[in-house]
């Protein structure tokens, strides 16, 4: 059967489930045994088991290489328990699987396990600032127009597409955006984002969108020191400091500013193993039960490398601000161990990396309800995770810009025309809307005169632009608002003073080009009579 990666989505731990379980019946071996003087058709050794399923699992794209024998074994324990598999007596339920001659079988009934319903948790939608709803005790029908200030650049660039009638516009004024509603944009942004680089429909069977705290994002997002570490406002959950001495000093090995290390052999190990236990006795994984379902969901990404490293940031950002900051500190710790060939061993039969990896993956990533593939999924995240750290465990410049921007965007003053967009580079706002000829010239009448007169007086008495630029502004003026126009300038005479006429004064005329030009002396002759 052809290896497949299985890619995001809703229950991909239990496609991955029956994926490996296709492919498990279908590479296994099966021959004739004999147990205790009795033959048996069609079954397999226990330790021939753990040889095909441990490099089925290497091979395929969804675990990879660093799946060990022992974690084979583990999965193999749990086929037993699930009826996946059952020994050549038809006893099955419990794990008691080991790598070794036993006899096993597979059973005749499918051991496929059908995808979970879950309960439906509704559609959050997240509402912005809904600028159409007029506040208490304002109508809608005729917004007072505020004043304006605009310069002659400003209005020249908004009114130089053509020469003649502008049409009605409004001036909207965005109201105030509290902090509750920048985070609420921060979390409707931040969740489409992810989808999109998820590739799915919708987040909601691999997220409730209720339980992602708005608050969370944008604390993630900004309190951060010069490393890119959280810093938490509540200090009481704080790692205990003991705790963060014992992983510096594994993770500054040998150089230990701020523990005095004992000279006795083994130090080192002792060391690992408290910060091992404190983790192990968390009631709840750093990356949380309920975020379970979108982490997984990623670990179909890891073939296109910057997709799941954005993917990763970006759900990374949803953790509660202590979970992110302990989950920031002990990676770069696994990180800089696993690359620290000064420091000795910590086991005699596992390698540095992988003990990494198995001693924390639990306590990063497992799921409520002990799915059978949380080892190996857990394994396979925690080892991107510890190669990548510095990217994925940092804010998403690009999101944050992008968020930036449409905060500001939001608190902009603009005017709006018909049928014209002012802003090529955002999106008209879905709040304007378009008014009659009648409202129009009711609020051009009673607000705009006022700014629109400052901006005509500011056209005419700028000295820094050239005559020419001046005289175009002035006559695109008087085309769109004549009548301020004919306030300002009633009478032609009036126009005139500002482009007074220069009286030519002809250069002086000197004596000498009177003169005719200078000749050559002719000498003639003189006749005598």
């Amino acid at each position: 059967m052809e290896l497949r990666l299985v890619g995001p989505g809703p229950y991909r731990a239990t496609r991955l489930w029956n994926e490996i379980i296709e492919l498990f019946r279908a590479g296994m071996p099966l021959r004739k045994h004999r147990c205790r003087f009795k033959s048996y058709e069609r079954c397999f050794k226990a330790s021939e088991a753990v040889d095909c399923l441990h490099e089925l699992l290497g091979s395929n794209q969804n675990f990879g290489p660093e799946v060990t024998r022992n974690q084979t074994v583990k999965l193999l324990k749990k086929f037993l328990k699930n009826h996946v598999i059952e020994d050549i007596k038809g006893r099955w339920g419990k794990e008691d699987f080991q790598d070794d001659g036993h006899l096993y079988r597979f059973p005749p009934s499918s051991p496929l396990r059908p995808y979970p319903k879950k309960p439906s948790c509704g559609k959050e939608v997240i509402k912005f600032p809904d600028w159409n709803e007029p506040r208490a005790g304002t109508s809608q029908e005729h917004i007072p127009v505020k004043s304006v200030t605009m310069n002659s650049e400003m209005w020249y660039k908004r009114h130089s597409i053509a020469i003649g009638e502008v049409p009605a516009c409004k001036l909207v004024f965005r109201r105030e955006l509290t902090q509750a509603n920048i985070e609420e944009i921060w979390k409707s942004m931040t969740l489409s984002r992810l989808q999109k680089v998820l590739g799915l429909d919708s987040l909601d069977e691999v997220l409730d969108t209720k339980l992602v705290n708005s608050k969370h994002i944008v604390q993630n997002a900004y309190n951060v020191n010069k490393q890119g570490i959280v810093t938490l406002e509540d200090k009481s959950k704080e790692l205990p400091h003991w705790i963060l001495s014992a992983m510096k000093c594994l993770a500054n090995w040998p150089s230990c500013s701020d523990l005095k290390q004992p000279t006795y052999s083994g130090f080192e190990r002792d060391v690992f193993k408290t910060i091992v236990d404190y983790f192990d006795q968390m009631k709840e994984p750093l990356l949380t039960f309920h975020f379970f379902d979108v982490f997984v969901s990623v670990l179909g990404l890891l073939q296109k490398h910057s997709k799941a490293v954005e993917a990763l940031q970006i759900s990374c950002l949803l953790l509660p601000p202590e979970n992110r900051k302990r989950l920031q500190l002990l990676v770069r710790m696994m990180a800089r161990i696993s690359f620290n060939k000064d420091l000795p061993p910590l086991s005699e039969t596992v390698r540095t990396r992988t003990l990494m990896v198995q001693a924390f993956s639990r306590c990063i990533l497992c799921s409520k309800d002990e799915m059978d593939l949380d080892e190996l999924l857990a394994a396979k995240l925690v080892s991107f995770l510890m190669d990548n750290y510095q990217e994925i465990l940092s804010v998403p410049s690009a999101l944050k810009s992008s968020i930036e921007e449409h905060v500001v965007h939001l608190q902009r003053v603009q005017i709006k025309y018909a049928g014209a967009d002012t802003d090529a580079t955002i999106p008209p706002p879905s709040f304007c809307h378009q008014i009659s000829t009648d409202e129009f010239e009711y609020q051009r009448a009673t607000g705009s005169e006022e700014p629109l007169a400052a901006l005509l007086e500011e056209i005419a008495m700028n000295k820094e632009i050239s005559v020419k630029d001046k005289k175009k502004q002035l006559k695109q003026f008087q085309k769109s608002y004549p009548e301020v126009y004919r306030v300002r300038f009633p009478t032609p005479e009036t126009e005139a003073v500002l482009f007074p006429e220069k009286t030519k004064q002809k250069p002086p005329i000197l004596m000498w080009a009177l003169k005719k030009p200078f000749q050559p002396f002719h000498r003639t002759r003189s006749f005598r009579m």
